[in-house]
């Protein structure tokens, strides 16, 4: 390995540090959600038995709660890191497609909250790392995807599809099956009249991805799509966002679902645009280059808004519509209850007293509190960030 080569290995490292670094920083100033209250408290899945087999180890606290998924996070990067070895021709444009992958604002949240958006793309990336390594497809790991998360439906239906191209008659078999027991398990809600999310359905991509980065990268699937280079990772990510856009023309979806399987294709998205831009010569590139650096500046804005997004309460006349809403308030609201003295409530909010309850506050008679106006009450508590007020409780002793 070359001089080079090992300087962008520890540009890598160190970029991975230091995004790890931050989303440790993250956590303090994030609450619990209700429904990660749920997997919490109620719900028997997966995701309950992660958390809650982190809340003994390391106690309820917020840092218990999301370090397994950051952690999940730092070896989907790892993986992703060693499964495109030797895909790029230079190492450059390697380090510049893992970055990118680094700094998606959906894989940063996903890092953050409960849910199993990031287990799922560390799963898959696992998959196909064991295909390159292997030239074989692991069908023990394929059943227990079945029994993970019912996106890997989605999943299943790829590798059929692939399947075909390939001619390969046992994963043709085993992956059909897969799909129909998937469905059978857990299906997918396609009912409802139309109500057109289309629209809806690509700003949530774009939000995952950036913007101008998710235009290309819907150019590049139908560019490879069109050329006929239709590799494995071709076949998840195009199924997966054909179906998604699919269904969106019905209801609503679950990005969830879907995001896991779009996000890999993104390497093979920037080998892609490294080709086109090498092959036309140097006075021709200039379009490029701008197009290039804005597309990073809205990524780095992008990832950057995802995790330091409180100053957008300064700028919204409603704090509830602030995006995220539901993971504030809880943590700050419960401190405050306990300087006065309060620590068991009731509500007429079941999901307030479902958050507060991690942080100590139990369900009780003594005290009522809730964050919708009461026309009469004994006090007043707000809520403030960066010096606005985003929520104000309402105390009533009972």
């Amino acid at each position: 390995m070359s001089l080079t080569d090992n300087i962008y290995k520890y540009i890598f490292y160190l970029a991975l540090f230091v995004v790890l670094s931050v989303l440790f920083f993250t956590v303090d100033g994030l609450s619990i959600s209700y429904k990660e209250a749920l997997n919490v408290y109620v719900n028997n899945s997966l995701l309950s038995i992660i958390t809650n087999g982190s809340i003994y180890i390391f106690g309820e606290n917020d840092y218990a709660l999301r370090t397994p998924f950051i952690i999940t996070y730092f070896f989907s990067v790892i993986l992703m890191y060693k499964l495109t070895e030797n895909l790029f021709k230079k190492n450059i444009d390697r380090l510049i497609s893992i970055l990118i992958f680094m700094l998606l604002p959906g894989l940063l949240s996903a890092a953050l909250l409960v849910n199993s958006a990031i287990i799922v793309t560390f799963l898959t990336i696992v998959y196909l790392y064991y295909l390159k390594t292997t030239q074989k497809h692991s069908y023990i790991l394929l059943l227990l995807f079945l029994f993970i998360d019912n996106s890997f439906a989605i999943f299943f239906l790829a590798l059929f599809f692939f399947s075909l191209k390939e001619d390969d008659k046992k994963l043709l078999f085993v992956s059909l099956i897969l799909f129909a027991v998937s469905m059978a398990l857990y299906g997918f809600d396609t009912g409802g009249k139309p109500r057109g999310f289309l629209v809806d359905t690509f700003g949530i991509y774009a939000s995952i991805f950036s913007p101008l980065l998710f235009i290309y990268f819907f150019y590049t699937i139908y560019r490879e799509g069109v050329k006929g280079d239709r590799h494995i990772v071709w076949y998840i990510s195009a199924t997966s966002l054909a179906f998604s856009l699919l269904f969106s023309f019905r209801q609503r979806i679950y990005i969830e679902d879907y995001a896991p399987f779009v996000v890999i294709f993104l390497p093979y998205m920037v080998k892609n645009f490294v080709h086109s831009f090498r092959v036309r010569l140097p006075q021709f590139r200039t379009k490029h280059i701008y197009i290039t650096i804005l597309t990073l500046l809205v990524l780095v804005l992008n990832a950057t808004i995802t995790i330091f997004n409180k100053p957008l309460y300064l700028i919204l006349d409603n704090p509830k519509k602030h995006f995220a809403y539901k993971y504030n308030i809880a943590k700050e609201l419960a401190l405050k209850l306990k300087e006065n003295n309060i620590d068991e409530i009731e509500s007429d909010e079941k999901e307030l007293i479902l958050r507060l309850k991690f942080y100590g506050i139990k369900e009780g008679r003594k005290y009522f509190v809730s964050t919708r106006k009461q026309y009469y009450f004994d006090n007043e508590i707000p809520i403030n960030y960066l010096g606005k007020t985003v929520a104000n409780a309402y105390i009533i002793k009972n």
